[in-house]
């Protein structure tokens, strides 16, 4: 069955039964790297963000594989979402021409077509997810291909954009016997399927990477429960290394050396003595209005990024604050909404005092008198005009919105 009405006739036609042949490897190690390096780029723009932003996305810029990407757009809806980048290399397998701006446009049995399929799988996992399989062709050959999918969202928490990134091998006619990745022949008048229907309850075959490739990095650490400080302090240390290694773009290596950092924290307080002279060893001070700060200090080190340590310490407060037990800041940061930078903001808004906590700013914006349109100055091309419903039910002028990404947003949204 094929499960995505817009591909309906992409295994229309029947497919000879092959006879056996052993599994050869259809997708070489340079065309996996090649999805490494896309997701560590997907990776690099999150910025502590469940996904990144599509105003990041750059596609044409990206040599390596921006010929072999697409983007689809969701901000239109799900049915057919529009395809405002298609690679050069992808256009050319296809046989695609500029007109080809949406999925329905796609033409059937095309390689493009095997990638689309996955999408609904991406919206329900919130995750970049990876695949490989093998199809025939519309030139009726066998394609093996390995793809990868990753999410982009214009607000910070909806999905509506998906950056795939795909590579394949034509093989030759007498390579159709190979053994298909995830196929089987279900009848002499029935296709070969090798795709997972995305509307099928049972999990798809696909690369199990909690956070990419580095998952294997991120391994947790193993300590008896009557290890001592020392030995809490290098686990997290050895854990903080790992993440730096890659940047702190693996979000997974992140949450697991704070958490780990968290746990240190816990076992500080127990023994107190033995955490001054881990302090003094160190030549960190410690800080009874900021306690976290010294704790991030000692783990990533007082030459670390002092911004990432002010939110890391920020964040271990929180916790803290929040009583979370020892071995519970992962979930913890996980199910937060925002993650760490969540964390963050809750922290810095707990400890403002509520003398200058602000009011509803709506509450504000009802009293300010209403503006006029010839009012508004403004150098850009494009703005984005605030207004409220007055008490005669017609709209008035409150404001410009100063935020150019909030207004490119707004131009792709009025499309």
């Amino acid at each position: 069955m094929d499960s995505y009405s817009a591909n309906a006739g992409i295994f229309d036609a029947p497919i000879e039964a092959v006879p056996d042949k052993p599994a050869e490897t259809h997708i070489g190690t340079d065309e996996r790297r090649m999805h490494v390096r896309a997701y560590n780029y997907w990776a690099s723009l999150l910025d502590g963000r469940d996904f990144p932003s599509i105003e990041d996305l750059a596609p044409d810029n990206l040599a390596d594989f921006g010929p072999h990407s697409v983007l689809l757009d969701f901000t239109a809806g799900r049915d057919n979402p529009a395809t405002p980048y298609i690679g050069s290399a992808i256009r050319a397998e296809c046989g695609l021409d500029t007109d080809t701006a949406t999925i329905a446009a796609v033409p059937s049995r095309s390689l493009l077509s095997r990638l689309t399929d996955h999408y609904l799988q991406i919206i329900a996992n919130r995750s970049p997810i990876g695949f490989e399989a093998e199809f025939i062709n519309q030139r009726g050959h066998s394609i093996c291909y390995r793809g990868i999918l990753m999410p982009f969202s214009s607000d910070g928490d909806t999905i509506d954009f998906i950056y795939g990134v795909i590579n394949w091998k034509d093989a030759a006619p007498s390579d159709l016997a190979l053994r298909p990745v995830l196929a089987e022949v279900v009848s002499d008048d029935q296709p070969l399927v090798a795709e997972h229907d995305p509307f099928d309850p049972t999990p798809a075959p696909h690369l199990s990477w909690e956070d990419g490739p580095l998952h294997d990095a991120v391994a947790p650490a193993s300590l008896e429960p009557d290890a001592g400080l020392a030995d809490w302090l290098s686990a997290a240390r050895d854990s903080a290394e790992l993440c730096k290694q890659h940047d702190g773009r693996s979000r997974a290596a992140l949450y697991r050396a704070l958490a780990l950092a968290y746990d240190f924290a816990i076992a500080a307080r127990r023994v107190p003595h033995d955490f001054a002279e881990l302090l003094e060893d160190a030549g960190v001070r410690a800080q009874a209005r900021a306690p976290m700060t010294p704790i991030v200090k000692l783990v990533f080190g007082p030459d670390y990024d002092k911004t990432r340590l002010t939110e890391f310490a920020a964040a271990l407060a929180h916790a803290a604050r929040r009583e979370v037990d020892f071995g519970g800041f992962q979930s913890f940061v996980e199910e937060r909404d925002g993650g760490l930078k969540g964390l963050v903001a809750a922290e810095r808004l707990a400890r403002r005092p509520a003398s200058v906590i602000l009011a509803d700013p709506r509450v504000q914006l009802r009293e300010r008198p209403a503006l006029r349109l010839e009012d508004l100055a403004t150098n850009q091309e494009f703005a984005l005009i605030l207004a409220r419903r007055g008490t005669s039910g017609v709209l008035e002028i409150v404001g410009l919105v100063n935020d150019d990404k909030m207004v490119e947003c707004a131009v792709r949204r009025a499309i």
